[in-house]
């Protein structure tokens, strides 16, 4: 399955060259020392007023709220919002957007509510879950795009061209980092030997976002330590874990003519794959104005059926999806109008052959493969762009773009991160928005600027 890009993003992915980039070994990451940007006001209840989620998970409404808890919240740069600015087809006009955040983040630095660092750092970066499950832990760096040949790192999600070509817009009209990419790197003792030993003093930023995650991160600038990990990191590779538009995006803004030197790399955090990591909830689906009963005799075609006892109301309902969710087996779907529950399982051997043979194993085996291609294509006749069918994170936002928009939720189980790891490595994508690796690092508490 090709990955989705524009021409000049596609032409920057590993495989091609990128202008400027330090020659690497064909797997090795590339992880330095940055001059960070970072809020002169920076307690934690000031952090917790200025930093927000990533920018594709803030929903319009929650970007109101953003910026209406404080003038200086990042939202006014990776969301911009210029009142009027529509263009004669009724879209926004993304020139307009990304010049005022330039504008912005100029604006602030000049005012010193930004304040650069003195000496170039890298940041362990800590994310303790409120369920008391074992923190994530990783180092906040620049990573070098990686050059011909290299397998540094891999995408394994596709994207779109449209969102590539925003972020790279913000990207050039900031000149800055403001979010970083999630690496997952394959495990190395010394790089959790180094993280241990230099998580001992107090750290330089904390805070405690809405979902109860508390986020703590050190500056590291102790050449005895950041050496050895960065050697220790020239041995793995890794795997995009979160940020394929932003990564595609500063592939494209390194080969434009005028960019700094710093575009060369990406702001990313590495984290281990496995113990110490991320872990993969799901993201769901929505078909809009596609009734159950309507979806049911196609889905029969190519599926068993069975309906679940109808729950007494919502909470009920969110209780036994969540429930099927941890407890399904693969190759099955739920779906829900926000009323009643339909399993899908058992794909028929025609549906089975929908899914493109040539591909590798591990891609062919994901749920939401399937989903896609066998439910989606062949049996709804969706295609599979934005306004057909439509993404979720977590079932209560799923149900409730079935209540804004119509429709049904297709929720799925989430492939491990093992999974993730066999498709990157065998050179496929999967499906857009397959992937929520999870926790997330928070959006505002450390920039890179790429001039330096």
């Amino acid at each position: 399955m090709a990955v989705v890009l524009s021409s000049s993003a596609e032409s920057r992915l590993p495989g091609s060259a990128v202008p400027g980039a330090t020659t690497l070994a064909p797997t090795g990451l590339e992880i330095r020392p940055f001059r960070a940007l970072t809020y002169r006001l920076c307690d934690p209840e000031r952090l917790a007023r200025v930093s927000s989620p990533a920018y594709d998970l803030v929903s319009p409404a929650g970007r109101e709220r953003l910026a209406d808890a404080d003038p200086h919240n990042v939202v006014r740069l990776i969301l911009p919002a210029v009142e009027g600015a529509v263009t004669a087809e009724g879209r926004t006009d993304t020139s307009a957007s990304v010049e005022l955040a330039g504008a912005t983040l100029r604006r602030w630095e000049d005012e010193n509510i930004l304040v650069r660092d003195q000496a170039p750092a890298l940041w362990i970066y800590e994310m303790s879950p409120a369920d008391g499950r074992a923190p994530t832990v990783g180092w906040l760096g620049a990573v070098a795009l990686p050059p011909p040949g290299s397998t540094a790192v891999l995408p394994h999600e596709d994207t779109y061209p449209g969102a590539v070509e925003g972020r790279r817009a913000l990207l050039a009209a900031t000149g800055t980092d403001l979010e970083p990419i999630v690496l997952a790197h394959d495990p190395d003792p010394a790089v959790a030997q180094l993280t241990t030993a230099a998580r001992v003093a107090p750290p330089t930023l904390t805070v405690t976002d809405g979902d109860g995650v508390r986020h703590r991160l050190w500056r590291v600038t102790d050449s005895a330590v950041l050496g050895p990990l960065i050697e220790a990191l020239r041995r793995t590779g890794a795997v995009i874990a979160d940020g394929h538009h932003r990564f595609a995006a500063a592939c494209a803004h390194a080969g434009a003519p005028g960019a700094p030197a710093g575009s060369d790399a990406v702001l990313a955090l590495v984290t281990p794959m496995g113990p110490g990591g991320l872990r993969v909830d799901p993201i769901h689906r929505v078909v809009p104005g596609l009734d159950l009963d309507t979806a049911l005799p196609a889905a029969d075609a190519g599926f068993r059926s069975r309906e679940l006892p109808r729950p007494a109301g919502r909470a009920a309902l969110l209780d036994d999806a969540r429930r099927w969710l941890r407890n399904g087996g693969t190759g099955t779907f739920l779906l829900t109008d926000g009323s009643r529950l339909v399993e899908l399982s058992a794909p028929t051997p025609e549906v089975a052959a929908s899914v493109p043979a040539d591909a590798p194993p591990a891609w062919r085996r994901l749920d939401v493969v399937l989903a896609h291609h066998g439910l989606f294509a062949r049996l709804w006749q969706r295609t599979d762009d934005q306004d057909s069918v439509m993404i979720a994170h977590g079932v209560e936002e799923a149900l409730a773009l079935v209540d804004e928009r119509g429709g049904i939720a297709v929720l799925l189980r989430a492939p491990s991160p093992a999974d993730v790891a066999a498709v990157a490595r065998a050179g496929a994508r999967m499906p857009r928005k397959s992937t929520l690796f999870v926790p997330k690092p928070r959006t505002g508490l450390v920039f890179r600027p790429l001039a330096d």
